[in-house]
């Protein structure tokens, strides 16, 4: 597994400079294959055996260089994927002594590749659903009774960084209930707004 906090956790200079031992391999295939690999070991690191077939394909003869090239490129998809770039603010991730070719390969690349991971990062996350509204008003009922009815309107937020807007819970119960109904509504709604509450301070 590369050793990221030896090398670091931002973008410097130190990092960029082991960048151009991308050239080195064939094929913008290689390439490819280099950030997917990455992005299947995410959670996990790569193995002896991907180390193995990376520094082959980079040419490499001593290993210490490879840890740090890996640190950079994990860095840049962590920048791309969550925040959805597009190809100017992509091209924005690289500094100037970066050789154009090499930017533009790697910017079309991860171009290509987000949607896809992105898709992989929903299916990763569980988001969090945090009350945001609660309503609700007396109706006739639809049936043959012509009883009145609670309808009652729960409007939900998500809190998933790649989910964006809110949804709806809405459901009827007849008058005689509604009393406990509503008060059984109203501990979820604490219980909801709990939940996001400790969420965020979890996170903050």
């Amino acid at each position: 597994m590369e050793r990221e906090g030896e090398v670091g956790v931002g973008l410097g200079g130190t990092l960029w400079e082991h960048l151009p031992l991308l050239v080195r391999t064939k094929s913008p295939e290689s390439i490819e294959f280099i950030l997917q690999a990455l992005w299947k070991t995410r959670k996990t690191g790569l193995d002896p055996a991907d180390r193995s077939i990376i520094s082959e394909m980079l040419l490499l003869q001593d290993d210490t260089l490879l840890d740090p090239l890996l640190v950079c490129l994990r860095m840049l998809i962590r920048n791309v994927v969550p925040e959805n770039l597009d190809e100017v603010g992509i091209q924005g991730l690289f500094p100037s002594e970066i050789l154009p070719e090499l930017r533009r390969l790697l910017t079309l690349l991860l171009l290509r590749l987000q949607r896809g991971w992105r898709e992989d990062l929903l299916k990763d996350q569980a988001p969090v659903s945090r009350f945001k509204a609660m309503t609700w008003s007396m109706s006739a009922s639809d049936g043959e009774s012509a009883d009145p009815e609670a309808l009652v309107k729960l409007e939900l937020q998500s809190d998933a960084k790649l989910q964006s807007g809110d949804s709806e819970l809405l459901f009827r119960v007849p008058k005689d209930t509604s009393a406990n109904i509503l008060v059984s509504i109203r501990s979820l709604r604490e219980q909801l707004s709990g939940v996001g509450e400790t969420s965020n301070s979890a996170v903050s």
